[in-house]
C-alpha cells in the first residue's frame, strides 16, 4: 500500500543521475502505525487507517478505539484501498514505512495550505481594480454583489475573507529522493502547506 502520513521539513535540492540539480521537499514520513483495517462485509467499503506521531494525551473514546493497536497515535487518516490489495501481513499494530516507495513513483499530496489572514477580493481572488482617477471611490472595492432580486447574497460569492487555510491537494508529483533509514521522503516540486505541517501522500494517483 502506497500511503503514508508525514511532515514537511522544507525544500532543498539533490542532483539526479544526469547530474541536474532538481527542487525537493522533503517529508519526515512514518513510521506510521495500522490502527484499523475497513472491510466490504462490515463496513461496506475497503479501507485501512493509518496512526501518526504521538499524543501527550488521549481521551477515552481514542484510548478505546486504539487499543488493539497499542498505539497512542496523535493524527488518524482513512485510505481507500482496493481489498485485493491488502495483503495478509498488514494487521492492525503493523507499521508502514516509505519501503512501498520508490523513486519515479507518482504521487498525489493532501495538507492544510498556508493561511494568509483576511485579504480582500484583488488578493484573494484576482479581481481588477477601478479607476484611480477622476474621483474614482471604486479603486480596491469588490463592486457590485447584486441587484434586487433575490434579496439576498448567494452561497459561494466571491468576496473578501479569511484566505487559505484550507485542504489543498496537489497531483501528478513524482517521488525524486528516498533515505529509508532516517524515513526521509523527497517530492519533486512544491507540496501545499507550511513547513512542520502534516501531509499525506498516496502513490499512484495521476
Amino acid at each position: 500500500m502506497k500511503a503514508i502520513i508525514g511532515t514537511k521539513l522544507g525544500m532543498t535540492q539533490v542532483v539526479n543521475e544526469a547530474g541536474h540539480l532538481v527542487p525537493v521537499t522533503l517529508v519526515e514520513a512514518g513510521p506510521c502505525t495500522v490502527t484499523q483495517i475497513k472491510n466490504i462485509e462490515k463496513d461496506g467499503y475497503s479501507a485501512i487507517q493509518l496512526g501518526y506521531g504521538e499524543s501527550k494525551k488521549l481521551n477515552k473514546a481514542q484510548t478505546g478505539h486504539l487499543k488493539q493497536a497499542a498505539s497512542s497515535s496523535k493524527k488518524l487518516k482513512e485510505f481507500r484501498v482496493e481489498e485485493e490489495s491488502i495483503s495478509e501481513e498488514l494487521k492492525v499494530g503493523s507499521n508502514v514505512t516509505i519501503a512501498n516507495f520508490e523513486e519515479g513513483d507518482v504521487v498525489k499530496v493532501t495538507a492544510i495550505s498556508k493561511g494568509k489572514g483576511f485579504a480582500g477580493t484583488i488578493k484573494r481572488h484576482n479581481f481588477s481594480r477601478g479607476p484611480v482617477s477622476h474621483g474614482s471611490h471604486n479603486v480596491r472595492g469588490p463592486g457590485s454583489i447584486g441587484s434586487m432580486y433575490p434579496q439576498k447574497v448567494f452561497k459561494g460569492k466571491k468576496m473578501a475573507g479569511h484566505m487559505g487555510n484550507e485542504q489543498v491537494t496537489t497531483r501528478g508529483l513524482k517521488v525524486a529522493y528516498l533515505d529509508a533509514a532516517a524515513n526521509i521522503i523527497g517530492i519533486k516540486g512544491a507540496i501545499p502547506g507550511p513547513n512542520k505541517g502534516i501531509v499525506y501522500i498516496v502513490g499512484g494517483a495521476k
